[in-house]
């Protein structure tokens, strides 16, 4: 029997005495791509935040990789196999050149610095990025920037990617290459994006976070390859009601 990667039961967020959600319950299998659709504000963002313990303000449960987490010092193992595709790269990156960047992660999990070079060198020209390595990673373009965090996170070769508008700020020519590579990864995943056909080319099936709820969502693909993404009526109650194909 495969068994999740992560496991959410009863989750709820509460913000200043404010719902953002609340018995959010769901599965991610292993080579499932889960998008998680909602308006502006609905609390995509925060839900992925609250996974990986980067918002601790929760009730509810969280297994990640079949360890309940709840404690900072159990998030910090999970945050090694789950990675985090910030919505803002700026937020992602934070030293001087690019492939120190890149590379950081790879030395926190015990790489050697010539290791994690290599590997830092070896996931920037997947991406087509290979020539940006000794650039200063501040004087690059919102596009740009895209890209090399996605690398960082690639870098640490995680379980489970969590992608946050993984588009944003590309062109047309950036956003295949980086839907190509995407689609290339045998990565579980859960991306959030408003750009349907970063959704029509990745999702494996949907969920839709509405009124602080989650519910099951029904994807159609037609034959002019357009992604309707419909919620049915019922919440999802508990993990168990998630059908894993």
């Amino acid at each position: 029997m495969t068994h999740p990667l992560l496991s959410v039961t009863d989750l709820a967020v509460n913000y200043a005495q404010r719902s953002v959600f609340n018995g959010v319950s769901f599965d991610l299998y292993p080579k499932e791509r889960l998008a998680l659709v909602g308006a502006n504000g609905a609390g995509k963002s925060t839900l992925l935040r609250t996974l990986i313990g980067l918002n601790q303000q929760f009730s509810g449960q969280i297994v990640g990789l079949g360890q309940r987490c709840r404690q900072e010092a159990e998030f910090q193992q999970l945050r090694k196999k789950v990675g985090f595709l910030f919505q803002d790269s700026d937020d992602q990156l934070f030293c001087p050149t690019v492939i120190e960047d890149v590379a950081f992660g790879p030395l926190n999990l015990g790489l050697s610095a010539e290791q994690a070079q290599q590997k830092a060198l070896a996931v920037l020209a997947s991406l087509g990025m290979a020539e940006f390595a000794e650039r200063i990673t501040y004087r690059l373009s919102g596009g740009e920037k895209r890209m090399i965090a996605l690398a960082t996170v690639l870098a640490m070769e995680p379980e489970v990617l969590l992608l946050d508008e993984p588009t944003n700020g590309l062109d047309e020519a950036a956003q295949q290459r980086l839907l190509r590579h995407l689609d290339s990864l045998p990565q579980a995943m859960i991306i959030v994006s408003h750009d349907r056909s970063v959704l029509e080319r990745l999702a494996t099936r949907a969920v839709l976070l509405e009124a602080g709820q989650l519910t099951k969502a029904v994807m159609h693909r037609h034959p002019h390859e357009h992604l309707h993404v419909h919620a049915e009526a019922r919440i999802i109650g508990s993990a168990h009601e998630q059908e894993h194909q």
